[in-house]
Order: C-alpha cells, then sequence, then structure tokens
C-alpha cells in the first residue's frame, strides 16, 4: 500500500515535470516536485524506479506538430536530471556533461552512478569525468546514502571496468564523506553494511577507524567483520563472480567467487583485540576473540587460565566449546 502511493507521488509529479517542459517556455521547468517525490524512495529497487519515471517523462514529453512558421520560435532543447537515465545514450551523454552541479537528492544521485555501468562507452566515459565533479558539491550526507545503495550492487556489474572502479572508489577519498559512510555503518540497523564495509576497505581511508568500528557498530556482523580483519591483519571483499566450467562435454558450469585481499595499514596489538573482544555483547565476535586466543595463549602470561575458563563458561555454546578446547590445550601442554 505505501509503494503503490509511493509509486502514484512519483508519477504525478513526472507527468507535471513533463508538461511544464512540453509548453515550451524559456524558463527552465521546476524539478523540485519530483526532486520530493522520490527523497524518501529506499534506495534498493533502482532499476524499478528509473524505468518508471523514464517511461513516464518519455510518454508525456511528446510535443504536438507544429506549424511550419513555428518552428523557429521552438526553444532550444533543455537538458534535465531526467535526461541522466535516458532512452537515448546520446541525451545520457550529454545530460551527464551538463548537469555539474550539486545532485538534487542521493536518488538522483544513484542514478548517475549507475551510468558507470552503462552499455554506451561513451556515457561511461562522461560519467568517470563528471560524477567526481558532482559528488564534490553535494552534501557528504546525501553522497554517503547514494554509494551505500551502489556499492551493495556494483560487483555484479558486468560492464564495469578497472576505470570506473577506481572513479568509484576516489569518490570515496574526501573525509567529509569517510565520516558520513562510517556513521552509516555504526549507527545502521539494518542492510548489508558488512558487505558494504568490504568495499569501501578497498581503501585505506577506513584503516584508522576499524577499532572505533569495531567497538561501536549497532550490527554483531559489522564487529566481527572489523576485529577479524584486525586480527588477521588484512581486509578481504569480494570482487564478483566468474563462470567456470565444471563440465564442458555437458554445458555444465557454476559461477565462482572472485575476492580481492589486501594489507591492513593500521596494526593493534592482538592481545589488546583479544580483549575487547571477549567483552562484546554478541557471541558472534567473542567467538572470534576465543578462536584466536586457541592460537596464541601464551601472550596471556599468568592471566591464560582465567581467560580460557571465561570463554568456557560463556552462555555461548559455541563460544563455551572453545573455551573447553583452550583448556584442554592448556593442560596437555602443561
Amino acid at each position: 500500500m505505501e509503494q503503490a502511493k509511493k509509486m502514484d507521488e512519483v508519477v504525478l509529479a513526472t507527468r507535471k515535470f513533463a508538461e511544464s517542459m512540453k509548453k515550451g517556455r524559456k524558463v527552465i521547468a521546476n524539478l523540485s516536485p519530483l526532486v520530493e517525490a522520490t527523497e524518501n524512495i529506499a534506495l534498493t529497487k533502482l532499476e524499478f524506479w528509473e524505468r518508471l519515471i523514464r517511461d513516464e517523462y518519455s510518454r508525456h514529453l511528446v510535443r504536438k506538430p507544429s506549424p511550419f512558421w513555428a518552428v523557429l520560435s521552438e526553444p532550444v532543447e533543455i537538458i534535465t536530471w531526467l535526461d541522466v537515465f535516458s532512452w537515448d545514450g546520446y541525451k545520457r551523454e550529454k545530460a551527464l556533461r551538463a548537469v555539474s552541479g550539486e545532485a538534487p537528492n542521493s536518488f538522483f544521485l544513484a542514478l548517475a552512478l549507475r551510468r558507470l555501468n552503462d552499455w554506451v562507452p561513451a556515457v561511461r566515459s562522461a560519467a568517470r569525468e563528471q560524477i567526481p565533479i558532482i559528488v564534490s558539491k553535494t552534501d557528504p550526507t546525501t553522497v554517503a546514502e547514494a554509494l551505500c545503495a551502489t556499492f551493495q550492487h556494483w560487483s555484479s556489474w558486468g560492464r564495469v571496468e578497472d576505470s570506473d572502479k577506481s572513479a568509484m572508489l576516489d569518490l570515496i577519498r574526501r573525509d567529509e564523506v569517510v565520516q558520513a559512510l562510517k556513521k552509516k555503518l555504526t549507527e545502521s540497523t539494518c542492510g548489508p553494511m558488512t558487505l558494504l564495509l568490504t568495499q569501501f576497505c578497498r581503501t585505506t581511508y577506513f584503516d584508522k577507524y576499524l577499532v572505533e568500528i569495531a567497538d561501536r557498530s549497532v550490527q554483531p556482523a559489522v564487529r566481527a567483520k572489523a576485529y577479524r580483519s584486525l586480527l588477521e591483519g588484512r581486509m578481504v571483499w569480494l570482487e564478483g563472480r566468474k563462470w567456470e566450467w565444471t563440465d564442458i562435454r555437458y554445458c555444465i558450469g557454476r559461477l565462482r567467487a572472485v575476492v580481492g585481499e589486501r594489507e591492513l595499514t593500521v596494526s593493534v596489538p592482538m592481545k589488546e583485540l583479544i580483549e575487547r573482544g571477549a567483552e562484546d555483547r554478541s557471541p558472534r565476535v567473542r567467538r572470534i576473540s576465543a578462536e584466536y586466543f586457541i592460537k596464541c595463549p601464551e601472550m596471556f602470561g599468568e592471566d591464560v587460565y582465567e581467560y580460557a575458563n571465561k570463554f568456557a563458561l560463556d552462555p555461548s555454546p559455541s563460544v563455551a566449546d572453545r573455551g573447553e578446547f583452550a583448556l584442554k590445550k592448556l593442560k596437555f601442554n602443561s
């Protein structure tokens, strides 16, 4: 019911904007009703909303044939943000090169970011050149919302090239954007924040905040990923999926995950990380601390039995099992 209402609002605003463009005025039509209608749209179904607005806009923008004597009085073509996702590749390229100011909201910026996966190479090139300019003039919170919506899916983009990926990662360069993204990672109660953390950490911009993310994130999975990465000293992410044949005679194959990794630029003492993780409220994080405690109990010195018993008495069975294993290992080695 709520989505149907939002669809009606977006369709109505798109029609009004198209009608105002069609009247042949020399003043640029007001996009604000459509910006307001798309302000609170969840950026999870961008392809659906893009197609809906594009169809409505192109359908109601059709002009009636003009008399031959009125041709000279026709206004010049006006390029708007809606042309960024036009059916016409030439218009998409022209629009990207024309709209170099602040993005109206995160919805329109996310649709512009999708042009980095456009099927027309010239459009992708225009996006690489112009999107950094748009982002530099846009509010960091708006940029963070659009980047989160985009980085969720970009590993599945089939046309994106290394230069397009580099352009995307360079958008995180501004410290204000990093802070806005860090706030999203630590304060979001739902959503694929763990996936986003790994994608953002392809760069080194978040390395110095990983301890803070491990301590303060609301989602246990995010804290667990941050702790594990710090303990391993590296970040691992999903690059994409590549098709491989398992039996080409029968055309049988599967998609294989392709991962990338890099070493972190920060180093935190392992003992300190294990102690922090052992106090976490989530068994998922405490289990990781128990795993690494088993690997190097000697660093705890006289407190080794205290921590082994602490893990063994944990209310979570998975953590307690590891604590009991650590006790058996200590008794065997003693």
